[in-house]
């Protein structure tokens, strides 16, 4: 796997077999932050990565500017693997919290002008995110949310919904705050 912009660009990093993720490929990656790139720009920004995984997306955005990256991250050994490859490839601006993403967005009490989110396809509560996510207000006025997901959960009638981009079978829906 690869950084694909910023300061690290074409950094590579290899999460070991025995991680439990699904990271997000870079065929993807690269396509949601080629739209991404069109959107916002992410020098000096806060960024929530949920359901980080091996990290990806969470390297992406501190690699591209962003002030603090908080990836959260409820497996331990997926939240050392980042920890440690966010430490060797000096990426100061990634803040690893090992926890529940659900119980995080809940009690936080901040607000991010970013936020990523790639739950487990399977995950039987995938569905309740984005409303889960704007009842929490962590997203800042002018921010964006993004989900990842399988094809067979469509956020298109979610009042915050924005538009959905596919590649392959990744699913990407995008939110704004909408009642602002």
């Amino acid at each position: 796997m690869r950084i694909i912009s910023g300061t690290h660009k074409a950094r590579r990093f290899n999460p070991p077999a025995s991680l439990k993720a699904r990271p997000t490929t870079d065929f993807a990656k690269e396509g949601l932050f080629n739209v991404l790139d069109n959107i916002i720009s992410f020098e000096g920004i806060k960024v929530l990565d949920l359901f980080s995984g091996t990290g990806s997306i969470s390297y992406e955005c501190a690699s591209r500017g962003a002030e603090s990256v908080y990836s959260i991250e409820i497996d331990f050994q997926n939240s050392r693997f980042i920890k440690k490859t966010s430490e060797e490839l000096g990426l100061g601006a990634i803040k690893v919290i090992k926890g529940d993403s659900f119980k995080f967005m809940q009690g936080c009490g901040l607000k991010f002008d970013f936020i990523f989110a790639d739950p487990p396809y399977a995950l039987e509560t995938l569905a309740t995110i984005p409303d889960k996510l704007f009842e929490a207000g962590i997203l800042a006025p002018d921010g964006l949310f993004v989900l990842e997901h399988g094809r067979t959960n469509s956020f298109c009638s979610h009042p915050n919904f924005i538009e959905e981009r596919h590649y392959g079978n990744v699913h990407f829906s995008f939110f704004r705050n909408k009642s602002i």
